[in-house]
């Protein structure tokens, strides 16, 4: 078995690894008994196979390295399994501060739709660009992927918190809007099926298109073209495929685009059945799981994570990033999306420990912040780095 085989059974088998961790933070939760030991003994598993989890993941990340001879963190596949990877970290670090066992229940399901969502992307092994052979890569990239992890531990304890406090017997702005973030965890998993449906099935098409600096490209869908790209003609090896329904201009990534508008039709499939099975919210089927929940404890843990995230982030995604545009484009702010996105995010949860910290915006209110700058985080993730084409477009292939 080579390196690169290597890498990627490691990750499959962290991937296992933390599904079965899951149960076991669910087991500590549900578990009846009053005696402390018994819930420990869950617990203890759960953590216990989430670390091993995470140690087979940084066996994956150290092969893939010797694989690659670089840091795995230069496209899409490779940068989100690290977030990942991260997230699982930061949250064994604070479960080992904290011993919130809830925390487990819902950090690993949020890492596991990320490496799930990272593994529809092309996993080949490629040698770098120009503009990434430097050793910034792996100083911007990993410091930004960690301080997105750490503050993503601030959206799990803020979930938490919600679920727990927001009102279910009826309908309201709070439970429609807590129900919105529950579908856009839905869709994620409706990109995994869709993505693994078409991928299965060997769906092809062929377009013929123009460019943004007008130049003539090809592009290849695997999933039928609901939108095609700029001035996009159907090539002859790919007759009797679908037509797009509409076209895009050339700054937008048809192609990218599709998958997301296929994933929201998914989501929303998916959403409707757990609906109908649950009959009920799925906030209102998660709120038993967390009726034990210390409030202040979990405020406590979303606040000191974007306290700690905050300047790690700033650190990697704004500080660690202009250096480097210096280096390879010789200017330290060009406002591309990427650029301006990572520095939305970041004024964002400045905003954040301002009002926490000076109008004291505690318990729900921080709760709520820490759910909106996750969605942020997601939006470039995926949004920008999907679907609007600038110097980062890279991250997409």
């Amino acid at each position: 078995m080579d390196m690169a085989q290597l890498s990627s059974t490691l990750l499959y088998i962290s991937f296992v690894l933390y599904l079965i961790g899951t149960f076991f933070f669910g087991g500590a939760i549900r578990d009846k008994r009053k005696e402390r030991q018994g819930k420990d003994r869950w617990s203890q598993l759960g953590i216990a196979v989430t670390i091993i989890g995470f140690l087979t993941q940084v066996g994956y990340f150290i092969t893939r390295w010797i694989a690659a001879g670089h840091a795995p963190v230069s496209n899409l596949f490779e940068f989100t399994t690290f977030f990942g990877m991260m997230l699982v970290a930061a949250f064994i670090i604070v479960y080992f501060i904290y011993r919130l066992s809830v925390l487990g229940l819902f950090a690993l399901p949020v890492a596991l739709l990320i490496i799930a969502y990272a593994s529809m992307f092309p996993r080949e092994i490629s040698p770098l660009i120009p503009a990434l052979q430097s050793d910034w890569l792996h100083i911007h990239v990993t410091t930004a992927a960690a301080g997105e992890a750490i503050l993503a531990i601030s959206f799990v304890a803020g979930l938490i918190y919600l679920i727990r406090v927001v009102d279910q017997s009826k309908p309201s702005k709070r439970t429609f809007w807590l129900e919105v973030v529950m579908f856009c965890l839905v869709a994620t998993l409706g990109f995994v099926i869709v993505s693994t449906a078409f991928g299965l099935s060997g769906y092809e098409a062929k377009f013929a298109w123009v460019d943004k600096n007008g130049q003539a490209a090809e592009v290849e869908y695997h999933m039928p073209a609901l939108v095609g790209p700029h001035k996009g003609e159907l090539m002859k090896e790919s007759a009797g495929r679908m037509e797009p329904l509409v076209e895009m201009p050339a700054i937008i990534n048809a192609k990218k685009l599709n998958t997301v508008i296929w994933s929201l039709m998914a989501g929303a499939v998916l959403y409707i059945a757990l609906r109908l099975a649950l009959r009920k919210r799925i906030a209102a089927a998660l709120k038993p799981l967390v009726k034990n929940v210390n409030l202040d404890l979990t405020d406590e843990i979303c606040y000191r994570a974007v306290a700690i995230g905050f300047p790690v982030f700033t650190l990697g995604a704004l500080i660690f990033a202009m250096i480097w545009a210096q280096i390879a484009w010789t200017r330290f702010w060009g406002w591309d999306p990427k650029e301006v996105w990572a520095l939305i995010t970041w004024l964002f949860y400045a905003a954040f420990l301002h009002l926490r910290l000076s109008k004291g915006w505690h318990g729900e209110k921080s709760a709520w912040l820490a759910v909106i700058g996750f969605a942020i985080i997601m939006f470039n993730l995926v949004a920008v780095n999907l679907v609007i084409a600038g110097l980062h477009s890279y991250a997409g292939t």
